[in-house]
């Protein structure tokens, strides 16, 4: 997968606000005659990056020959989608189908610009795993269906794991800790570079613990970081950050941490998989060098909890086509077609029983076992102005490995915490 795909999926959207609308579309509407849907053309927005030229050849061959109508895929930058799909969805023609990131997804169900699906999920969603589904659901209804997914895993040199004399990745978080400190007392090499701000990775360790980082306060939400369960995932964050040299005041962006990592001195880092691409870019030599394994969690049988960036399938509340959309969505999310994206882009497909296409792909295969127990951020449209700069559990973490108390951390950014997720949506 791309990394430009990778590095924007999985952020919470702006917040919008409009009234999706329809009106004729010239092309006989909706309904299927003897002919099917011959005549009509279905129009679906996929993210650059996000569906390889084949899958999509593919996937119009069987959508033309099931409905007699024709698809067309308009492929969308990241950079402004926010506000362009915004105003599609306001207007009479706007988008049948479209991509929309899982975080996204929210707001743009409350404001609503989603058609419901919970017929589709029905006939087809069964066995949608239950944690990349959560995200297409707002307020107890469908509003999207799970596309594709991604998540974090811990990219490791071989070679310096093997100048300390480590045989086996480590199955448990105890053992990863260990494999570390043996490398920092055995290896030149920093163990683990892992930066004060990897708020993806912090959030990732929160899912672990089985917490949530806002609560219900009557009608309203606030912040929720002076659970003791988030403190307990800090205390776990700040444990390996200790064998780090990295910044306790930076994101792993800064500088790029397959950056640090291709000069060979570092043992491993926590990040997603098309990072390892930095790393080579900058030192090609390193390639045979990086493995990839799944983040351990407290057990061997459950690992670390991870954040589960991707993108759902939609369709426009407005669009003229809704019936038509549902059956291309039939077509794209089924286990042929699903399996084939899985398999060409190294994504986590929807559903478990599909994760066999990724048999081969190193970064895939380290990430699929922890799909099952990962979750996301908080799947409420008011999350959004959470993330923005300077992002209050950025703070709260550099506070924390700065000596503070966890709890005295989430005192200090709760007012603002607060703020944020009370602001008009």
């Amino acid at each position: 997968m791309k990394r430009k795909l990778i590095s924007a999926i999985g952020v919470a959207g702006m917040m919008i606000s409009l009234a999706a609308c329809g009106g004729d579309n010239g092309d006989g509407g909706d309904k299927a005659g003897a002919d099917g849907y011959a005549g009509q053309t279905l129009t679906v927005w996929v993210m650059d990056g996000s569906s390889p030229d084949q899958w999509q050849k593919d996937v119009q061959a069987a959508f033309e020959k099931k409905t007699k109508a024709k698809v067309k895929f308009e492929v969308q930058q990241w950079n402004g989608i926010q506000q362009k799909l915004t105003t599609a969805l306001s207007e009479e023609n706007p988008p049948d189908v479209f991509e929309i990131g899982n975080t996204q997804t929210p707001a743009y169900a409350k404001t609503g610009g989603l058609a419901d699906l919970a017929d589709l999920k029905t006939e087809i969603g069964a066995d949608w795993t239950a944690s990349l589904n959560d995200s297409s659901v707002y307020d107890g209804k469908q509003y999207a269906a799970p596309w594709y997914f991604a998540n974090r895993v811990v990219l490791y040199n071989k070679k310096v794991w093997a100048e300390a004399g480590i045989k086996d990745t480590p199955r448990t978080r105890d053992e990863f800790y260990a494999d570390l400190k043996q490398i920092g007392e055995k290896t030149d090499a920093e163990p683990i570079y892992l930066p004060g701000q990897n708020w993806y990775h912090f959030v990732g360790l929160t899912i672990g613990e089985g917490a949530e980082l806002v609560k219900k306060d009557g009608d309203k939400y606030v912040s929720n970081l002076a659970d003791p369960k988030i403190a307990a995932a800090m205390e776990t964050y700040k444990k390996f950050q200790a064998l780090s040299k990295a910044p306790k005041d930076k994101d792993e962006a800064t500088p790029q941490q397959g950056e640090v990592f291709a000069k060979g001195k570092v043992g491993a880092f926590i990040g997603m998989g098309w990072e390892a691409g930095i790393a080579i870019e900058a030192n090609p030599k390193i390639e045979k060098e990086i493995g990839y394994f799944t983040i351990p969690g407290a057990t061997a049988d459950k690992p670390e909890g991870v954040f589960l960036g991707g993108s759902n399938l939609a369709v426009a509340a407005g669009s003229q086509k809704q019936e038509l959309a549902k059956e291309f969505l039939k077509i794209a999310l089924s286990d042929q077609y699903e399996g084939e994206l899985a398999k060409l882009n190294g994504v986590i497909p929807n559903k478990e029983a599909l994760q066999t296409n990724l048999k081969g792909n190193a970064v895939a295969e380290a990430a699929a076992p922890a799909v099952a127990g990962g979750g996301t951020t908080p799947l409420i449209p008011q999350w959004a102005a959470v993330e923005n700069a300077p992002n209050p559990i950025k703070t709260y973490m550099t506070a924390v490995l700065n000596g503070k108390s966890p709890a005295e951390a989430a005192g200090q950014v709760e007012d603002e915490f607060n703020k944020r997720l009370a602001q008009q949506q």
